[in-house]
């Protein structure tokens, strides 16, 4: 099998248009936004795919997963390419990605039972476009959701803004159809609730394109009531008081939509109109005017209590006008792009965990102290810090930011800079109970860990592999390590 022959045996079932080979956009797809600067200096040494392609329907899905599932084609499944672990990255030389741009149609809004019904193409931000003249939302607010589309949405376990109020991913979807690589479609059914067995939603949920693709989801919608939310914002002394006063409301049955606690480092790109070097916490309420204010008095409540951690409230119109501008568009991503080309500067990384209550604040300190007296190239490092920003009544998450000037060559960025620093999160985490990883997934780059993290549990994710893609055709390296694609990871040089 050559990629000669593979166009050629595509182009029997599938039209010209549906074939992509142009160079550009091949080179596009060696790598998702975890390359974003090696992609931007045109260094990335991953593969070329043989082919980008669009089919239109589960049908023509299915026709595809079937080729390559018989010729050992490598498959990607792509919907949206907001993915940060790698997920997207091609380690094989003969691969196809599988875009879902054509698979955008909205099939169906259902406001009576409360859902809707969307192609996995469909964009995030064009449901909620549809949704709110009709008085309603899909809850979901990722800051890609501008661009993110539902197949990835689902397929990452994605989690939005909103969560603590709406819950991630897992709580909103109610159905899907998928394609397996044996060419068999399975549609799990729209219902509310079933004890028909495992949940065997989870089995396309979170499988970041490594057992099947999902061609069609359907996600519970919300009533929206925007004349009813309100702000609160507070300058506080340390992370651990902002995780304290999270737990308070949180534990207490409380419900924000937004719960944020931000270090000093983090709080000063973030807030730099208002933080004043200190630690700032954040929340936002929504819903019904009585929850609105029921949960406004339950953080003040929380708030009362901690209250010598502290320092003073800021005014609610600050943080409304900071969280009205927190998503990014195509056009940002475009711009970020141009001045990694133009310029040497890095915009940053970041790695999400998640613990309980305990555990998070001794993560996130351990994590700190080591990098900033282990890593290498501490020096280089422009700010270092974390947020949490999703919340449970067991416990939250950290989403470790790092900025840094890069000081070698763009192919050696992330051996020498992010690698290192996620590996001292990831061990840390690890060390502790906590998981690897909350909301962006394995991908590709975490993988070497997926064994440690799932423990005995590990068992269960190599049968489902075993069982839907026995041949290893669907996104070799993704969640599932591989010891042939350590060679694109780079962690074997010195």
């Amino acid at each position: 099998m050559d990629n000669q022959k593979i166009l050629s045996d595509l182009s029997k079932f599938l039209t010209p248009e549906q074939i992509n080979t142009n160079a550009d956009d091949l080179y596009d797809a060696r790598a998702d936004r975890y390359k974003k600067y090696a992609k931007a200096k045109k260094v990335v040494d991953t593969p070329s795919p043989t082919a980008i392609v669009y089919p239109k329907d589960a049908e023509e899905v299915q026709k595809l997963l079937e080729y390559c599932n018989a010729n050992q084609v490598n498959v990607i499944p792509r919907a949206g390419k907001t993915a940060t672990e790698g997920g997207l990255e091609n380690w094989k030389e003969h691969t196809l990605v599988i875009d879902c741009k054509n698979l955008d149609k909205i099939v169906k809004i259902d406001t009576y039972n409360m859902q809707a019904t969307v192609q996995a193409g469909v964009q995030l931000q064009r449901l909620e476009d549809e949704l709110r003249p009709l008085g309603y939302t899909a809850g979901h607010s990722p800051q890609s959701k501008p661009v993110a589309q539902y197949g990835g949405l689902v397929a990452t376990r994605s989690i939005g803004q909103f969560s603590t109020l709406y819950g991630g991913i897992e709580d909103m979807l109610v159905g899907l159809e998928c394609v397996f690589p044996d060419g068999h479609i399975s549609r799990i059914k729209n219902v509310s609730r079933r004890a028909g067995g495992p949940d065997i939603r989870h089995i396309a949920m979170g499988n970041e394109g490594s057992l099947c693709f999902i061609t069609e989801v359907t996600v519970k919608i919300f009533k929206y009531y925007p004349d009813n939310n309100k702000f609160y914002g507070y300058l506080i002394k340390d992370v651990d008081t902002g995780i304290k006063v999270l737990r308070e409301v949180v534990a207490n049955g409380y419900r924000p939509s937004v719960a944020r606690t931000y270090s000093e480092e983090d709080a000063k790109q973030h807030f730099y109109h208002f933080h004043e070097g200190k630690s700032v916490l954040i929340f936002m309420a929504e819903g019904p005017l009585g929850i609105v204010n029921a949960t406004g008095e339950g953080i003040e409540a929380a708030v009362e209590k901690f209250k010598d951690g502290i320092v003073k409230q800021v005014d609610s119109k600050l943080i409304e006008t900071w969280f009205n501008h927190l998503n990014w568009s195509q056009q940002d991503l475009d711009d970020e792009r141009q001045g990694m080309i133009d310029n040497d500067k890095h915009d940053g990384f970041t790695t999400e965990i998640s613990a309980d209550w305990e555990t998070i604040p001794k993560i996130y300190y351990n994590v700190v102290n080591r990098i900033r007296n282990e890593f290498p190239r501490a020096k280089d490092i422009t700010m270092l810090g974390g947020h949490s920003s999703h919340s449970y009544i067991n416990g939250t998450n950290m989403y470790f930011v790092y900025n840094y000037d890069i000081k070698a060559e763009p192919e050696d960025e992330m051996r020498l800079y992010h690698h290192p620093i996620q590996t001292i999160i990831v061990e840390e985490t690890l060390k502790l109970g906590g998981s690897m990883c909350h909301h962006h997934g394995i991908g590709k780059y975490r993988n070497q860990w997926t064994e440690e993290e799932h423990g005995s549990a590990y068992y269960m994710l190599e049968k489902l592999k075993a069982a839907f893609d026995p041949n290893g055709i669907m996104n070799f390296g993704t969640i599932f390590p591989q010891a042939e694609g350590v060679k694109y990871q780079q962690l074997d040089k010195q």
